[in-house]
Parts: structure tokens; C-alpha cells; sequence
């Protein structure tokens, strides 16, 4: 589902210096594969997420989702593959201002070109936890329950992979496992694989594959 040969990319400093951040030579995750990555801070988890879901480009090797590889296609090409192969559940949400938390979830499965399936979106947030909260705005709700509503944005589609991006970072302990639970059984059942970035010891120890970044990325090695 997943394969990486031969990645790089790095960053220009403000003072024109050029600092490499990932140097992966091969890395892959099997279709329906669950896998979680882990790695200090400022290690390139992110930047590794972002180039797999092509949103940022790297600067030589190639990224294979579900056969397709991204960087031969434009932007447009890109946006497409991603709407309707990838689900992301990012950081800092990403959730539109504007829209109650169904709609959040419901726009999300316009965007990859599918119907609107407001009975899915309504069982994945009562999952998630916020079956009475339907209709708030993000303004309206906790930071936790934003990530819920990222995580249930995230699987409406059934996407081939999952990027999942610290998912319990901003969620109380006591939804936390309902989080982890969600994702694992929802990708199981649906045949989605998934790459988790988590600093969660409670949470890797819950995967039979924990990939550490300092192991496949040699710019950590040489550092």
C-alpha cells in the first residue's frame, strides 16, 4: 500500500544554510498493515507524513500510495489521489471554522468527489464520543473534541491509508483509548492500512509494529 525508495529533503535556515532533515532509503507498510512511528521531536515525523500524503514534496526519491506515485502527478493530480485514497488526522485539526462538527465530517466526503453519507458521519461522531454535539461549531467545542471530530473526518471516507499524526495528544486520558480503539477497529474491519505518529509509550505498546525513526531515517544516524 505504501512504499518509499530513496527519500530526501531538507530545508533552507533563514541564513541560507541547507539542513537535511530525512534520508530514508526504504520504508512500506503492507495493505491493511498497522503501523506506529516513533522518534524524538524535531526528528521529521511530520515532514515524513506530509511528504507520504503529498502535501509536501521531497527532494529526490519516490513515494508508491496503493501503486500510484504522487510526485509524477501536479498538484491538482495530487489533491485528487489524496482526497479519495488518504485520510489525515492532523495536529492542529484542520477543521473549518464555519461548519458544525457533522458538517465537518460530511464536507470531508465531498472533497474526494464521494456522497454525502450523513448516517456514517453521525456513527463515527457518536464513536468518537460527540453524538450530542453535532452541531457545534469548532469554536464551541474543546480541543479534545476537535481531535475527535479530526479522527471522524478522517475515516468517513474509507480511505486506503490512514496518517494518523500524535491522535491522542490533545485528547483527556479517559477518551484516549476510545481514540486509539476507533482507529485500530475501524482500520481493521475496512482494510485500511495505518502510520501513526505518536510519543505515547501507552499507545505503541498497543502495536505489534513500532517503526523508530532513528533507525530508518540516516540523517539521525550521522547527526
Amino acid at each position: 500500500m505504501l512504499k518509499i525508495r530513496e527519500l530526501k529533503k531538507s530545508f533552507r535556515q533563514p541564513n541560507g544554510e541547507l539542513v537535511s532533515i530525512l534520508d530514508v532509503p526504504e520504508y512500506s507498510v503492507d495493505s491493511g498493515e498497522q503501523a506506529v512511528l516513533v522518534g524524538p521531536s524535531g526528528g521529521g515525523k511530520t515532514t515524513l507524513l506530509h511528504i507520504i500524503a503529498g502535501i509536501t514534496r521531497p527532494d529526490a526519491g519516490s513515494v508508491l500510495v496503493a501503486g500510484k506515485d504522487f510526485f509524477r502527478f501536479s498538484e491538482s493530480g495530487r489533491d485528487r489521489i489524496r482526497a479519495s485514497t488518504i485520510g489525515y488526522v492532523f495536529q492542529t485539526f484542520n477543521l473549518l471554522p464555519a461548519f458544525s462538527a457533522l458538517e465537518n465530517v460530511e464536507l470531508g466526503m465531498t472533497f474526494s468527489g464521494g456522497k454525502n453519507n450523513a448516517s456514517r458521519a453521525k456513527e463515527l461522531l457518536k464513536l468518537v464520543g460527540l453524538g450530542h454535539r453535532l452541531k457545534n461549531k469548532p469554536g464551541s467545542l474543546s480541543v479534545g473534541e476537535q481531535q475527535r471530530v479530526a479522527v471522524a473526518r478522517a475515516l468517513a471516507n474509507r480511505p486506503k491509508l490512514l496518517l494518523a499524526d500524535e491522535p491522542t495528544a490533545n485528547v483527556d486520558p479517559a477518551n484516549q483509548q476510545q481514540i486509539v480503539d476507533l482507529i485500530c477497529k475501524s482500520c481493521e474491519e475496512e482494510n485500511i492500512s495505518l502510520v501513526m505518529v505518536t510519543h505515547s509509550n501507552e499507545v505503541s505498546q498497543q502495536f505489534s509494529r513500532v517503526d523508530k525513526l532513528n533507525e530508518l531515517n540516516l540523517v539521525m544516524q550521522t547527526a
